[in-house]
């Protein structure tokens, strides 16, 4: 097979420009504003929250957001910094500082780019769902607990990073500043409320324009003794630069009890975290494509799109950006505003940009329970809760895979989490696929109405004396291989010397199935018995010639189906007598 760059690295930036017009550049200006604009408080929330700060996040949503528009597979697709990220983000930085992180996310990038080149994109895709909603869930409530500092105003330091420490920290510290919970209270109820109102105007830019209005009033106008100093926002943490940051390297921190690691002991102790950050753009920007592909009856290429993703990746870490992928609410919003090309997402950051020059010290004014309220509900949204109850009713092998991914994200780290969820996807596969796949022995006679292998020879189909045949009905891979040795080491050699293996319902075969094939050939030999295979289909032929199946065995006993494979049988049975 032929490969080609185009297959994997087509932008749909170039295929929409083709049919540009001047009416569709006005649709997806109006939704690039609008974007932008709802981008702002979840760039610097989630810049804020991954440890960062409120500069990475819109510098990622900036820098991030226009690459995936103009490389991206996707029309509509809007990149930036997501929820997902936060907690893988803030526990690199804890051990390795901002260096580590850059590094990580480089390292993803480069996973990303060569996902996209290799054609991976359409298997990521088919991770299961109750692995996606179990690590979306326990990222959800991770997020929620970040936020208790500073949405009860509390003002600790040094609170622990592992979910049950933190709880704890917070009981022995737990002490509201009541100005600081008013205000993550106020705009909470705004970001519930005002979808009910109007949907025209986003929750979160509401609740941050309202919010930071009050604190304004409050520190400029309140009486003294009402305590509003207490009210932290975002310059009083903070220092916000007027432009993007000039390309710059960060050193990692050093390891515990000093001394220097080579990079290749670094990029070692990087890769799960990298793996991690890429696995979980992968997934969470090509479920942002698909859903967007059911809006505007389009079809995405997966592969662009992470290759897209990669490339973003790599870029945005030199210029201080934290990890980025497809953000579906901003992409619905942008769907829902009009955008139809990626000329929408440019513009998108085109007004990030401007936001950053222009608008710092307005920026600096917003208040961080604000900001907390509004990641509160990012994690109501992400928690997806409806699904987990509609599991939980019946609590079977879906719910209980849900329910260990979403423990290994909250009790120990998404790194975990995600590779455990990927080695449960694969087991639940397997299990699923060995259930599906039947073994079934024929003695005497096989029933007609069952056999829709051809329309010959109608009546019952007698199987000879000293004939069995086996019936292989699913793939034929290394669970199967080994149980259908076992169903067929229960059969007396002496009792039936020739034995039929049907494959008509056979899609293919594997490795480890051509191996014990083989190896059954070679025993049967041995032991006087001879292998007659029947239904064998074209693609799954061309497989056992490759693995050398065929020379092992007289052509003539690879028929074309049951009724040929009967009549060898009986006419080696009839040799045999003689």
């Amino acid at each position: 097979m032929q490969y080609s760059i185009k297959e994997v690295f087509s932008p749909k930036l170039f295929t929409t420009l083709r049919s540009y017009s001047a009416a569709q550049l006005g649709q997806d200006a109006l939704a690039g504003i609008i974007v932008g604009i709802v981008a702002i408080p979840l760039a610097i929330a989630f810049g804020i929250s991954s440890g960062v700060g409120p500069t990475e996040g819109l510098v990622t949503a900036i820098i991030a957001g226009l690459l995936i528009s103009l490389f991206g597979g996707s029309k509509v697709q809007i990149g930036g910094p997501t929820g997902a990220f936060i907690v893988i983000i803030y526990g690199i930085i804890q051990e390795f500082g901002l260096g580590g992180l850059m590094i990580a996310t480089v390292m993803a990038g480069i996973l990303l780019v060569i996902m996209g080149l290799t054609k991976l994109g359409s298997v990521i895709k088919f991770v299961p769902y109750p692995v996606i909603v179990g690590f979306t869930a326990g990222i959800a409530l991770t997020i929620f607990s970040t936020q208790m500092n500073d949405f009860f105003g509390l003002g600790l330091t040094n609170v622990p990073a592992n979910f049950i420490d933190k709880w704890i920290y917070y009981a022995q510290h737990f002490s509201v500043h009541r100005w600081s919970f008013g205000i993550g209270m106020f705009s909470l109820l705004i970001c519930i409320f005002m979808p009910k109102i109007t949907k025209r105007i986003p929750g979160s830019l509401a609740a941050i324009i309202l919010a930071t209005a009050a604190v304004w009033l409050l520190k400029g106008y309140a009486p003294e003794g009402w305590e509003v100093g207490g009210i932290q926002t975002i310059s009083d943490l903070y220092t916000l630069p007027h432009g993007i940051p000039a390309p710059h390297l960060e050193a990692p921190l050093p390891p515990e009890g000093g001394g220097t690691e080579s990079w290749f002991t670094m990029i070692q102790k990087l890769f799960p975290a990298a793996f991690t950050i890429a696995m979980l753009g992968a997934i969470e920007s090509l479920l942002s494509a698909m859903v967007a592909d059911g809006v505007i009856g389009d079809k995405h290429n997966s592969n662009t799109e992470l290759i897209a993703q990669g490339i973003a990746n790599i870029v945005v870490p030199f210029f201080g950006g934290i990890p980025a992928t497809g953000a579906i609410a901003r992409t619905m919003t942008n769907i829902n505003n009009g955008g139809r090309t990626p000329v929408a997402g440019i513009i998108h950051a085109v007004v990030l940009l401007l936001v950053l020059l222009f608008m710092g010290r307005l920026v600096g004014m917003i208040p961080m329970s604000c900001l907390a309220a509004v990641l509160i509900m990012v994690a109501y949204s992400m928690s997806g809760w409806k699904t987990i109850a509609g599991l939980f009713k019946h609590r079977n092998r879906d719910f209980w895979v849900l329910a260990i991914t979403f423990f290994l994200t909250v009790i120990f780290d998404l790194t975990v989490a995600i590779e455990v969820g990927i080695l449960l996807a694969m087991v639940l596969f397997l299990m699923r696929t060995n259930e599906e796949t039947h073994i079934r022995t024929f003695h005497d006679e096989i029933d007609p109405n069952e056999d829709t292998e051809s329309s010959m020879n109608l009546e019952h189909l007698t199987i000879p004396a000293g004939v069995e045949v086996y019936e292989i009905d699913g793939p034929y891979f290394f669970g199967i291989a080994n149980r259908f040795d076992d169903v067929m080491g229960h059969v007396s050699s002496e009792k039936y010397p020739v034995r039929i293996i049907r494959m008509r319902k056979v899609p293919f075969v594997d490795s480890t199935a051509m191996h014990n094939l083989s190896m059954l050939i070679e025993r049967s030999h041995k032991e006087g018995m001879t292998i007659i295979l029947s239904g064998v289909n074209d693609h799954v032929h061309k497989q056992l010639m490759i693995g050398g199946i065929e020379q092992q065995m007289d052509p003539h006993n690879i028929c074309a189906n049951i009724h040929f494979a009967l009549r060898r049988a009986q006419d080696i049975i009839e040799r045999g007598q003689k």
